[in-house]
Parts: C-alpha cells; structure tokens; sequence
C-alpha cells in the first residue's frame, strides 16, 4: 500500500462533515434499532456524530465513543448548537473499559474497516461483547468487497459523492484507490473539491485513509471466535438476506 502523504480524514472534522454528514441512507435503520434495543447505546467510531446526534434528537439514550479528539471535539460543538450533551470517551476501539452496559452497540458504515489485522478485529469485537448486557446485540454495517470492486481499476479517479455546497454549488468527493486482493485491503487518496455557482474549484483538499475489507463467513468466524453467542448476516438495511455482492452487509453478534 502507498505511504500516506496526506492527513487522515479523521484529523480533518471540517472536511469530513462537508460530504459525509449528508450521508443519511443509514440513520432511519439505526433508530429503528437503538429502539429494538428497548436500552442504551454505545456507537463505536462515533466520529461528528452523523448517527450519534441522530439518536439523541430522537430520544435515545446513546453514547459515543471514538480515537480522534478534533472529531469528538466537533460533535461537541454540534450537539451544544442542538441543545444536547452527549457522554463521549476518547477510546480506541480495540481497548476500551466503560463504566456502562449496552442493549446495543453500533459500528456504523465501515467503521470496522479499520482494524486491518485479525487480531485488532478480535480485540475490538470482544470489547464490544464485554460492554453488552445480557440478550444485548452488536450490529456493524460493512460494504461488502464484490467482484466489480476488486476487478476495478487501480488509481483511476472516480466520483463518489456529490452534494449540495453551503453558499451554492457544490462539494465532490473524488476517490483514488489502489487495492491489494490477497490481504483485502484498499488505499484511499479522497479529494473534495469546494465548485462554485459557476462551477469553479475555489478549494481543494486531499486526505488518505487505509482499511481492510472482508468477507460474510470470515465476519461469522470472528464473531464466533470473540465469543458472540449467535450471530446472523443480513443484507441491506431491510433486514434481507445477503444474496448479492453488491450489497450492504450487516452483522448481529448477541451477547445472550
């Protein structure tokens, strides 16, 4: 993989919130599931909290939790403007200890991503098995790598995302990625471009972020490794059967 010349995402809050917390697909399934849960929440990689504030102004008792102060920092300055005071810690989550016990903990759109090695996976699974009550699930949503993605071209250019510009315009999020078959992992130079009315780049910024797909039976086998009860695999955020690549993957591991 190349060596990153560029900040992470997750070091730049501001850049971050310019695309992703448009990204709203995911938030009506969380809330359906933080209230499945009938108790509290812990959301792993928390970020600006784009799910996390999402479940407070609804009446959900969540936490959040995540490794990157300027990103904690900026969900603070956004829940003081919505009237809210979320509990975050600043935790790895590959070791972490909490205080609280959970019905659900959420590892929201890739966040999982980023343990790349088995044991950094497994280290952070059994941390959120520790921190759920009796009866109490993990869910983690992950894209799921399909054919067309790894028989994509490398370092090709590709839109990604394009989304209303604060003022006018628009922001474009431009991704650049060299993947690696054999151990599942992608690169990722992400460009957001800042296109006024007339369709002029007046900013440009670049960031670079490593993580590691994988696979619905090697999730399975993690989950039962880190010592989850029972497990199930879905596809989508209706609660379908994964059955097509293309899809979204979301994992249950219950702690019962």
């Amino acid at each position: 993989m190349p060596t990153p010349s560029n900040p992470s995402p997750y070091e730049t809050p501001e850049l971050y919130d310019l695309v992703l917390e448009h990204f709203r697909d995911d938030l009506a399934f969380w809330l359906a599931e933080a209230k499945a849960g009938s108790g509290p929440v812990l959301e792993i990689a928390c970020g600006t909290g784009r799910v996390l504030l999402h479940l407070l102004a609804n009446g959900v008792d969540a936490d959040g939790l995540d490794s990157c102060p300027a990103m904690l920092e900026r969900l603070r300055t956004k829940a003081a403007a919505r009237g809210l005071t979320p509990k975050l810690s600043e935790a790895d989550m590959r070791d972490f200890t909490l205080p609280r016990r959970y019905r659900r903990v959420f590892l929201a759109l890739n966040g999982f991503a980023h343990c790349e090695e088995i044991d950094d996976q497994l280290r952070c699974l059994r941390c959120c098995r520790e921190h759920l009550e009796p009866g109490g699930a993990l869910v983690i949503h992950m894209s799921y790598p399909s054919q067309k993605y790894w028989l994509g071209a490398d370092d090709v250019r590709v839109l990604e995302m394009e989304v209303p510009r604060e003022g006018g315009g628009t922001v474009e999020m431009w991704d650049t990625r060299t993947k690696h078959r054999v151990t599942q992992r992608q690169h990722s130079l992400t460009e957001i471009e800042e296109i006024d009315d007339a369709g002029t780049v007046v900013r440009k910024h670049a960031v670079e972020v490593d993580q590691r797909w994988f696979y619905r039976f090697e999730l399975e086998l993690l989950l039962r490794t880190a010592g989850f009860s029972r497990w199930e695999i879905q596809g989508d955020f209706e609660h379908g059967p994964l059955e097509r690549d293309e899809q979204q993957m979301i994992a249950y591991g219950w702690r019962d």
